[in-house]
C-alpha cells in the first residue's frame, strides 16, 4: 500500500471514528419519531393542532421554540462570507463530508430538495448548523433564521447556534425543508417536542442514516442532511468544542477570517455541502459551484 492509499485509509477511518461517537451520544437523547412508524403517529397526534413549518415543506411544527430571531447583523455576516476568505480555506479542517448515495431523487417544486432533521437541544446541530445556513445562502436567501443554544444539560453545553424552526430558504436553485424535532428545554428525561418530521422525510432519516449508505456504528445520529437524495451527511463536521464560550455575534463574525479556527471548519463544512448541493443543481450558479474553495472541497466528498 502506497503512502496516499494509507492516508486515505487513515482519514476514512477517521471519519468513521467521528461519525460513530456523535452518533452514540445522540442516539442516548434523541427524542424525534423516526425509529418506528407508531412513534410517528403518536407525535402527529399530540401535534395535531400544529402549524406548517417554514420552507412550504410537509412538516408540521409546534409552537414554543426556544430560539429567538437571529439579529440582521448575524444573519448577514452568516450569509456574506467573502469568496476570498472561502477560496482560501477549501476544505479547511472540516472532517465527516457528505456522502454519496444511489437513490431516488428528492424534489420539491421541481427543485432539489435539502432536508434537515436535528433539534435545538442538540450540540453538534449546533455546530453543523452554521456551515448548512452558510452554505443554503449562496443558493437564496434566508428569512426567519432563529438564534438559540444547545441544551445546558448536555455535552458542551449552552453550544451558541442558529434554528431551523420556521426558517424558509427563498432560492430559484433548490428547496429547503428545516426540521427541529425539539427544543432545548427539558421535559422529563427529554426535551420539549417542536417540529414534526413528515412520514416520509422519517423514513428516508431511517433508511440512509444507516449502513451501508453511512458507517457501521454511526447509525440515528443527528442532525441529518439529505441533499437532494444524490448525498446524506450525518453528525457535525467538527466539535462543538470549538465554539465554547461565544456568541453568535462572535462565531459569525470569526467566518470571514480565513485564519480563524472556527472559519476553518464552518467555512470548509460549508464549501463541502455546497460541492454536494452543486452535484443536484447541475453546477448552479456557476459562480458558486465553480469557485476554487468548493471545487477543493469537492474532491472530499465522500463515495457510498
Amino acid at each position: 500500500m502506497t503512502n496516499s492509499e494509507k492516508s486515505k485509509v487513515a482519514a476514512q477511518e477517521k471519519v468513521a471514528r467521528l461519525r460513530a461517537e456523535q452518533a452514540r451520544t445522540e442516539r442516548r437523547r434523541v427524542v424525534i419519531a423516526v425509529s418506528a412508524v407508531g412513534a410517528v403517529v403518536v407525535l402527529i397526534a399530540v401535534l395535531v393542532v400544529a402549524r406548517l413549518a417554514g420552507g412550504g415543506g410537509p412538516t408540521t411544527a409546534a409552537s414554543g421554540s426556544s430560539s429567538a430571531s437571529a439579529s440582521a447583523a448575524v444573519t448577514s455576516a452568516v450569509s456574506h462570507v467573502p469568496p476570498a476568505t472561502l477560496n482560501a480555506v477549501g476544505a479547511g479542517s472540516a472532517n465527516n463530508p457528505p456522502t454519496a448515495i444511489t437513490a431516488a431523487a428528492l424534489k420539491q417544486g421541481g427543485k432539489p430538495r435539502v432536508l434537515y432533521i436535528g433539534a435545538e437541544y442538540c450540540p453538534y446541530c449546533a455546530a453543523q448548523r452554521w456551515a448548512v445556513a452558510q452554505a443554503l445562502s449562496r443558493f437564496g436567501t434566508w428569512t426567519g433564521l432563529g438564534q438559540t443554544s444547545s441544551s445546558a444539560r448536555d455535552v458542551d453545553p449552552d453550544t451558541a447556534t442558529l434554528s431551523f424552526h420556521g426558517a424558509t430558504l427563498t432560492s430559484r436553485y433548490v428547496s429547503f425543508n428545516g426540521v427541529e424535532t425539539t427544543t432545548n428545554q427539558p421535559a422529563g428525561t427529554g426535551y420539549q417536542p417542536l417540529d414534526t418530521p413528515a412520514p416520509a422525510d422519517a423514513a428516508l432519516m431511517r433508511t440512509y442514516d444507516a449502513p451501508p449508505y453511512l458507517p457501521s456504528g454511526s447509525a440515528g445520529g443527528i442532525p441529518f442532511l439529505d441533499i437532494g437524495g444524490v448525498y446524506v451527511s450525518s453528525g457535525a463536521s467538527y466539535g462543538p468544542q470549538l465554539l465554547a464560550g461565544k456568541t453568535q455575534q462572535q462565531i459569525a463574525d470569526a467566518l470571514k477570517n480565513p485564519a480563524d479556527p472556527m472559519a476553518q471548519a464552518i467555512d470548509g463544512a460549508a464549501n463541502a455541502i455546497t460541492a454536494a448541493i452543486c452535484k443536484t443543481t447541475n453546477n448552479q450558479p456557476a459562480a458558486v459551484c465553480a469557485a476554487p474553495g468548493v471545487t477543493a472541497a469537492a474532491t472530499t466528498l465522500g463515495h457510498g
